[in-house]
């Protein structure tokens, strides 16, 4: 049988990529994984191991030292990851958005400082939107930024930034009123600021201070935190891209390609969840026979692997309109909200099909329960994605009475 989620008119070296990629994570993600993740440890050694496989730098242009891969590969590998472990996934993926909005938006001298050391890996990425109070409502964002010569100082406290801890480079959304009149629309008085830091917990330089790891029903091992600004002083050159203002359309573009990434996870947990119902029931026996051959549980399965190929189908549509230099925002938006609505089905089927034993920390399917609801929200939620794409179907089909 041919395996699942397949990707059509990929050229040899993409092909290499994936097939490298999938064997790291048979041998050395999925043994590990659910024993790292039950005692919510950082998986230290994976992540060395994706840095020697070059994966820190897949997307950042080779004048960087990256391999300058498209979407589309970045996106297949993060499937192949997520299907090892979520977690792992993460950790490249909020990695990925800081570098690709440095390549797209950063001026050359943030690119230069930069992007050739997180190619490598020696600089780590995290971005921070979201903060208390917030939720999906971008433009209550209070956090602020206010110049002060040649620096800016920078108070308030963001949340749920995955690598926290980790990172050594924060891409943050402030407020920043200079320059931008009172009356101005919120999201054109938002910037980006670029904040280096020491990795860890605690005071990591000067008025800026992670508090510690969130205690998460799900998505362990990764680092997700809080973080507190009190008077951080920044140079002004750690604006992103320079100028002031620019921040909310930087974010929303690099969170776009992030949905795209957050659906190549969804796809991936999908996956493994159907490998381990289609596993388990050929070797589950109940009334003289193995439960695969009984036809509810047939039924079970085709559903389950109709939804694989139909996200996976969406979210290489998505990454190839990306690539292709085109608005992809819709194709985003339902990539991101099919893939991680149908992993959350694929996953509760194949929990349904271990019967008891799914509820046992010994089964695998028991992490990938606790992991699929944490993918309805990244990115957006399924009622922000169901926003944008009834928005834009609007744009397109607009009435001409």
């Amino acid at each position: 049988m041919t395996r699942l989620a397949q990707t059509a008119g990929l050229n040899d070296i993409q092909r290499e990529i994936l097939s490298t990629v999938r064997d790291f994570v048979d041998k050395e993600i999925i043994p590990v994984a659910t024993q790292l993740e039950h005692r919510d440890e950082y998986p230290t050694e994976i992540v060395e191991g994706l840095k020697e496989l070059g994966l820190f730098g897949l997307m950042i242009p080779e004048e960087y030292g990256g391999l300058g891969e498209s979407l589309l590969t970045y996106a297949l590998c993060v499937e192949e990851i997520a299907r090892g472990w979520m977690s792992v996934s993460g950790i490249i993926n909020t990695h990925f958005i800081v570098a690709y909005m440095l390549k797209q938006h950063g001026t050359q001298e943030q690119k230069d400082t930069f992007l050739p050391r997180m190619a490598l890996g020696e600089v780590r990425g995290a971005f921070s939107m979201s903060e208390p109070a917030l939720g999906s409502d971008v433009s209550a964002i209070t956090s602020k930024g206010v110049r002060d010569g040649d620096e800016y100082v920078l108070n308030g406290q963001k949340m749920w930034l995955t690598n926290g801890g980790t990172s050594t480079l924060v891409a943050v959304l402030c407020r920043s009123d200079e320059g931008h009149p009172e009356g101005t629309a919120p999201h054109k008085s938002m910037t980006t600021f670029l904040i280096e830091k020491e990795p860890g917990f605690g005071e990591v330089r000067p008025g800026l201070t992670i508090p510690g790891k969130i205690d998460k029903m799900g998505y362990k091992g990764v680092d997700t935190t809080e973080l507190i600004m009190d008077d951080l002083r920044i140079p002004a050159n750690r604006v992103l891209g320079g100028t002031t203002g620019r921040g909310f359309y930087q974010m929303m573009d690099g969170v776009e390609v992030g949905r795209v990434n957050v659906a190549a996870r969804g796809c991936g947990v999908a996956q493994r969840a159907f490998e381990l119902g289609v596993s388990y029931a050929q070797q589950r026996h109940t009334f003289g026979k193995p439960i695969a051959e009984h036809q509810a549980i047939q039924f079970k399965l085709a559903e389950m692997a109709t939804k694989v190929e139909a996200a996976h189908a969406m979210m290489v549509n998505a990454a190839r309109k990306k690539d292709s230099g085109e608005r992809n925002d819709l194709e985003a938006g339902m990539a991101k909200y099919l893939a991680s609505e149908y992993c959350k089905e694929v996953v509760e089927d194949a929990f349904r099909i271990h019967g008891g034993y799914g509820f046992s920390k010994e089964y695998e399917i028991e992490r990938l329960y606790r992991e699929a609801p944490m993918l309805l929200i990244g990115e957006g939620t399924a009622e922000i994605q169901k926003m944008i794409i009834g928005r834009r179907l609007l744009e397109e089909y607009r009435f001409q009475g």
